[in-house]
């Protein structure tokens, strides 16, 4: 007579992690039967922000077939580690779907993740059938997961704009530049003549590992760059004080070119730690000048992101 075995699922991992958000805890065996895509994202992520309408879509289109979405959140931050963040962001994005903290990266690790965004999906026995890393690749995620759910029919039609619209990929000229010195490339002694992808900083600031931090009121970073969009990860005082700040493109106000979170003027809050969009430019990517001034202390400045 021979023992059966269970058959380990690649969802193993789930069954340790004890704070959902959106959900009760979901296992690895109460997921078997099911088709699970897991959404590795951390929030103030450019990138993942960009797929996030077509893994709603995804969630919606297909649940009643038998796909569960599973969003694992991994913080690339600091700030990114604590719950209220997550929880705030979470209801304020509109996601909907369970979410699992993966503060200890042991379902990132359980997946040899190495990028956000990522997407697994995993079939009905718990191994991973498909994979896919950063953004794009829509339909054919789609398809997999249809053929997974054992279904043919039209993919879903997803209206992205604002944060999530896709990047101007074919004219951007500007990567992603984090601020902290523990990954931050570009940094010159004076912003007075940048060169493009250069930047630097004005005023009293101590730059740190992750990131930079504003001592004094009103000081500043300067950035040449090439892009569309622009964006930058910040973080108010840790008392909690809104930040007020004043945007420049080429030293004016930045008009029609502003971006979500900047008026006609430049004008902006920094009120909860986040991406914050500063320029969108309406002609497409450009070179230009960018200059923000923080007008009380206590902000942090993590990354810069493009689009």
């Amino acid at each position: 007579m021979s023992a059966t075995h269970p058959v380990r699922s690649d969802l193993s991992a789930l069954d340790r992690a004890p704070v959902w958000l959106n959900s009760e805890p979901l296992t690895a065996e109460a997921l078997r039967g099911r088709v699970v895509l897991i959404d590795v994202w951390t929030y103030s992520c450019v990138n993942w922000l960009r797929t996030l309408p077509y893994v709603s879509a995804w969630a919606e289109r297909y649940r009643d077939g038998g796909l569960v979405v599973v969003g694992a959140h991994c913080p690339e931050f600091g700030f990114e580690h604590d719950l209220g963040n997550v929880r705030q962001a979470t209801r304020e994005l509109g996601v909907d779907y369970p979410v699992v903290i993966d503060n200890g990266f042991a379902i990132w690790q359980s997946l040899a993740n190495r990028a956000w965004p990522a997407v697994y999906l995993v079939d009905r026995d718990g191994g991973v059938r498909y994979r896919h890393f950063g953004e794009g690749n829509y339909e054919a995620t789609e398809r997999a997961v249809q053929q997974l759910l054992g279904i043919d029919e039209e993919t879903v039609r997803v209206e992205a704009d604002g944060l999530a619209e896709a990047a101007d990929w074919e004219r951007l000229g500007t990567g992603e530049t984090y601020v902290g010195y523990g990954r931050g490339v570009g940094r010159v002694d004076s912003p007075t003549h940048l060169a493009l992808n250069q930047w630097g900083v004005s005023g009293n600031w101590a730059v740190e590992e992750e990131s930079a931090v504003l001592n004094t009121p009103d000081g500043s970073v300067t950035f040449r760059f090439h892009a569309r969009d622009l964006n930058l990860v910040l973080t108010p005082p840790a008392s909690g004080a809104a930040v007020r700040f004043t945007v420049l493109l080429d030293g004016q106000p930045p008009g029609l070119d502003h971006g979500l979170d900047v008026n006609e003027l430049g004008e902006g809050t920094v009120d909860e730690p986040r991406m914050y969009q500063l320029v969108r430019h309406r002609g497409g990517a450009a070179e230009r000048s960018f200059e923000i001034t923080f007008h009380e202390a206590g902000v942090r400045a993590y990354v810069f992101t493009f689009g």
